[in-house]
């Protein structure tokens, strides 16, 4: 049986991103097939990645022949394919609810409203200035990392990371958040909860693994 893990992944994509974190901290191996999603008017509509993921979106990850889509589906799907690697997710229901709820507030609320296809439409389709565009992006992250602030900041569950004292899912999802929030513009004074879990998770070995400008796609220079 083929195990071996592939991932379709752009060095950019925040989604991407958080898949590369879950598989380096869960130390397991895979290669890179990267999707473009600039170049050839997107490769993500390529009639060979439609087949592989019908809704022209990174990342897809190969388990084998198996294709398994949606960052939150696959590193669930991690979780529980290799229970044996260090968990993303705590021991008890409620804490993994916590968990779940703080990963689905980015995944979920932020990142849909500023991934590149919503851009693209409101330039094509709209034409909204670019100073407009950046705008609204940075108004929906300003409002999802403001929520989460406060479910962090007061909570005894938290510790040097999101949940306790180890990495999980919600960091996962965190860190290429507030990567994007600087490509535009924000700072992350108001946060200071968030900004501190970023530098603790940033000190890891696996967050500089799966971090965009090493990833083998990335422009030189990234």
């Amino acid at each position: 049986m083929d195990d071996s893990l592939h991932l379709y992944s752009y060095w950019r994509s925040s989604a991407a991103y958080r898949v590369r974190i879950a598989l380096a901290l869960k130390s397991l191996a895979f290669d890179t097939r990267p999707v473009h999603l600039l170049k050839d008017g997107g490769q993500q509509h390529a009639a060979g990645y439609v087949e592989i993921n019908p809704q022209q979106l990174v990342p897809v990850l190969l388990h084998g022949r198996r294709a398994i889509r949606q960052s939150l589906a696959i590193i669930e799907y991690l979780e529980e394919a290799w229970p044996e690697a260090p968990p993303l997710l705590p021991g008890t229901a409620r804490e993994r609810g916590r968990v779940r709820a703080l990963a689905q507030l980015v995944a979920c609320d932020i990142h849909p409203l500023n991934n590149l296809r919503v851009l693209q439409f409101f330039e094509r389709q709209w034409n909204v200035p670019q100073a407009e565009r950046d705008e609204w992006v940075r108004h929906w992250i300003v409002e999802g990392l403001a929520a989460f602030e406060a479910l962090v900041a007061d909570d005894p569950a938290t510790g040097a990371f999101c949940h306790g004292d180890v990495p999980g899912l919600a960091d996962c999802c965190l860190v290429p958040q507030l990567y994007n929030a600087r490509r535009f513009g924000l700072d992350l004074g108001p946060w200071p909860t968030l900004a501190r879990i970023e530098q603790a998770c940033l000190a890891l070995p696996a967050f500089k693994a799966a971090a965009p400008e090493t990833q083998p796609d990335a422009p030189t220079g990234a």
